[in-house]
């Protein structure tokens, strides 16, 4: 197969400023390849907020610059390392890219489930270059095989939005009937949150602002739907009157921001659970007298496991879980980072490459 010299890329090359779409950036050639790695040429990348935190660096982690964005991505793979032995994937096959490039798969944080921790961690769009292009490089034991009945565009957000969320709700213990809040509700993250915790046995309350969202939540199941602008101060008493007077069981909150984080504390019923996979540029403080009294499990989801993404897209090949999105160029990014930072976006925005 024949591979153009240069490709169209969004690079972040300043924290802060303007992403810069190169339409020269050269395509990495097959024959400089190392065993287990693979090029894809992307058809579809997907946008999340912690792409705009990458490219504002205002989180913890920060990407390193000059630096290709995206971390979830459907191509095809067009080109194997020499030497690769084993392979799970062969030329021609359509697969996923995912948040975390590579893992080592063998130390005790990737037996158990916990890859993020590997100490050997690549990840696209911070230490390896993303999904922002035409052609990534990426490994053969880490990218997802995607199953022929889902469309590319349809099944790109649950690489990174719709494992983590599912990840996050299988942390949780649960009871048929069980209410939950889902802060960010109408969101990429949570849109997609809303319809796994109601195959999973959840009644939802959806927290979110505007009447597209609203829409969009209680046609997916959504139970309840609170707006907190129109709640205002009064979110709490609002969620806590929502679920039958007591207070959801559990909170996953999918929202970018501390306030919703801070107001689950105080609306969760004692010996529930708060799952945080949203990813706020500032810290959480968490009164110990809270946990004390309400006996509250608090705990983090990043991400998933390779397993963990595989049964989360067959949600979706089952027609069970859809994504609802709109797709954009990729000279639109800046402007639908613009929209991510208002709030303006209902699902997901995917960008066709």
């Amino acid at each position: 197969m024949s591979l153009p010299s240069t490709q169209r890329v969004a690079q972040f090359q300043r924290f802060g400023e303007p992403t810069s779409i190169l339409t020269d950036y050269p395509v990495p050639n097959p024959a400089t390849l190392s065993p287990n790695e693979c090029l894809v040429k992307m058809e579809y990348a997907g946008v999340c907020h912690s792409d705009l935190h990458a490219r504002d660096g205002d989180l913890a982690i920060k990407p390193t610059l000059p630096r290709v964005g995206g971390h979830e991505g459907v191509g095809t793979v067009v080109a194997i390392g020499a030497g690769t032995a084993d392979s799970p994937i062969n030329i021609g096959d359509r697969v996923g890219l995912k948040f975390l490039a590579r893992t080592c798969l063998k130390c005790e944080y990737c037996c158990r489930g916990s890859e993020l921790c590997c100490a050997s961690v690549s990840i696209h769009g911070f230490t390896a270059d993303g999904s922002f292009a035409e052609y990534v490089v990426a490994w053969t034991d880490y990218v997802t095989p995607i199953p022929s009945s889902v469309d590319s565009a349809a099944v790109t957000p649950f690489l990174c939005a719709g494992v983590t969320v599912y990840k996050g709700l299988k942390h949780i213990d649960r009871q048929p009937g069980d209410w939950i809040a889902i802060p960010g509700a109408g969101g990429g993250l949570g849109h997609l949150a809303v319809q796994y915790a109601r195959h999973m046995g959840f009644r939802v309350i959806a927290i979110d602002s505007g009447k597209v969202k609203q829409d969009l939540c209680l046609s997916l199941g959504a139970e309840k739907w609170i707006d907190y602008r129109e709640s205002g101060a009064n979110l709490v008493d609002d969620v806590t009157a929502a679920a039958d007077g007591k207070g959801p069981h559990a909170a996953l909150v999918t929202a970018g921001s501390v306030e919703p984080f801070n107001q689950a504390l105080a609306y969760i019923r004692p010996g529930g659970t708060l799952v945080g996979v949203g990813l706020p540029a500032a810290s959480f403080d968490i009164p110990f007298g809270v946990l004390v009294e309400k006996q509250l499990k608090i705990l983090w989801s990043a991400l998933g496991s390779p397993q963990d993404t595989v049964e989360a897209i067959d949600y979706a090949a089952q027609g069970k879980v859809k994504c609802q999105y709109s797709v954009r160029p990729l000279e639109d990014l800046d402007s639908i980072f613009a929209d991510l930072r208002r709030g303006d976006v209902a699902g997901r925005v995917v960008i066709k490459l």
